[in-house]
């Protein structure tokens, strides 16, 4: 039997190193990554604006607890009420004094089981108006932090190679994820929502570039990548109504418990399957990151997805708190209401990562910023949580859209005007994502305290229906003079592979090999 069960481990450690390299696990793993970064960035959606809010009232509203001197023929006990510092309950030896305390208040932002309008209901309240600009500061953190940080992460993934950076963006989400459990103070909110930033640029940049890398078709390519993206919707898709229920009827802790627990096993497929080690460095040296943010197609794919996802980024922080001031929504359907935005953004990049490769990427993404535009201006018309359905359903829905086509887009650029080296272009990529989720959060808090949400829904509804037409640009972008009289040479369809441009005979060599091999 010991002969027998030593024979299976030497099976399964011999079936992980061949499986190592396989297309579809390394798929897998990004998913995973991606699903789990993802549902820490939208878990705190419907938690954050209102336990701060509650947090800020509990502190504003706490009592001064006195004590009056004992005396010794008896105890002393004082009871201050929340309403009223002077009301009291004192016992003293012969005689008791009692003065009526009203029942203690519960949290101005939390339901009851009953139907008064005061537990849930916020309109005209100013402070919570002012949670706008901390809750969008907070929120816009960690894509600060991101956007400040991808310039270094996508050369690095050029040197030493992906596994190394998508396992420290395991490690570094993973102490997140536990500073927020335990934190209780805006400021190490803030320094939990900052961190995520870093470990989420190592995931996405070291993720995307890594399904570049194996998958060298373009139409492949964007089927893995749409894939991928499946993954950040379902996070997107799971994070608000888990965060909201678990919030309302476990407490703050519980939902970032779990999601520590799920981080710890995605950390140990990846050793398992990556083994997170130093690479040789691609053979060919990747074009420099300010060279590729100077190609206008780039600029025009990385608009695209910085104003798409600037949308939901603005929803985010903002709409809690009006549906808290206008809708006198509970918790759960703070959370809840983002439901509808995420279904549709899973069918989204799921439907157009195989089918805007052959209607055309960019038709699909110009349908899809017009789409984000015309919904978003839709939303300040909801009356209650129903009125949020089909609006929601369909920014998220035109967001699948945008990022399905422009994340292969990126690629597909770099092999026909650039070297196919993927970890800048991708960086770039993200740090379009991040300026969406930066400056979203951050101006869209500012915007709806000063004129109000519905005239924020009004500007960034209005910017991307203007954006959508620079993406016919992208239609038929011109590569580069060696690429081109390469393709031309050999008779064949743009493919997303690692040309040689400085070895062109090499490349129809081998280019010649493979077609003999093929007949």
């Amino acid at each position: 039997m010991g002969g027998l069960d030593r024979l299976r481990d030497f099976s399964l450690l011999r079936w992980l190193r061949e499986e190592r390299q396989s297309r579809k696990l390394i798929l897998l793993i990004v998913f995973i990554a991606l699903l789990l970064d993802n549902m820490l960035l939208t878990v705190v959606v419907p938690i954050i604006p209102s336990y701060l809010y509650t947090a800020d009232n509990q502190e504003a509203t706490a009592p001064n607890y006195t004590v009056s001197p004992q005396t010794p023929s008896g105890t002393f006990q004082t009871i201050v009420s929340l309403y009223d510092n002077s009301t009291r309950v004192t016992a003293g030896a012969g005689a008791a004094f009692t003065t009526a305390m009203p029942p203690l208040p519960t949290s101005p932002a939390a339901p009851t089981n009953g139907t008064a309008p005061d537990s849930d209901c916020h309109e005209g309240d100013k402070k919570l108006l002012n949670e706008n600009v901390k809750v969008g500061l907070l929120f816009a953190s960690k894509a600060t932090v991101q956007l400040i940080t991808n310039p270094f992460i996508g050369p690095l993934t050029n040197r030493i190679g992906y596994q190394i950076p998508m396992f420290a963006g395991f490690c570094i989400m993973f102490l997140s994820t536990l500073m927020f459990a335990f934190s209780k103070s805006y400021s190490l909110l803030f320094l939990a929502r900052s961190l995520q930033g870093v470990g989420s640029s190592c995931s996405s940049v070291a993720g995307m570039g890594m399904l570049a890398s194996v998958y060298t078709d373009d139409e492949e390519r964007g089927n893995a990548i749409g894939i991928a993206l499946g993954g950040m919707a379902m996070g997107v898709l799971v994070g608000p109504p888990f965060g909201s229920v678990m919030y309302e009827f476990v407490g703050k802790t519980a939902p970032f418990l779990i999601l520590a627990v799920l981080a710890l096993l995605d950390g140990a497929l990846q050793l398992f399957i990556l083994q997170p080690s130093k690479v040789e460095p691609e053979s060919q040296k990747g074009t420099s990151l300010l060279t590729l943010m100077k190609d206008p197609y780039i600029l025009i794919a990385a608009g695209s997805i910085c104003f798409a996802n600037m949308a939901i980024a603005m929803l985010e922080p903002a709409l809690p708190i009006w549906m808290m001031e206008t809708m006198c929504s509970r918790k759960w359907q703070l959370g809840v209401a983002f439901v509808p935005a995420s279904v549709s953004y899973l069918i989204g990049t799921n439907i157009f990562g195989v089918l805007a490769h052959k209607m055309g990427r960019w038709l699909c993404s110009l349908i899809g910023m017009l789409l984000v535009g015309i919904s978003i201006l839709c939303v300040p018309f909801a009356k209650d949580i129903y009125g949020l359905i089909v609006p929601n359903f369909g920014v998220g829905f035109a967001i699948g859209m945008v990022d399905s086509s422009m994340m292969p887009i990126m690629g597909y650029l770099v092999d026909l005007r650039h070297v196919s080296v993927y970890g800048s272009v991708y960086a770039i990529a993200d740090v379009a994502f991040c300026m969406g989720f930066a400056l979203g959060p951050s101006a869209g808090g500012a915007i709806a305290r000063s004129i109000g949400f519905p005239w924020l829904m009004t500007i960034i509804g209005v910017v991307d229906i203007l954006f959508a037409p620079l993406c016919f640009f992208l239609r038929s972008p011109p590569g580069k003079e060696e690429k081109m009289a390469i393709l031309m040479d050999c008779n064949c369809p743009v493919k997303t592979r690692a040309y040689n441009t400085q070895d062109t005979q090499n490349y129809q060599m081998d280019d010649g090999m493979e077609t003999e091999s093929e007949e």
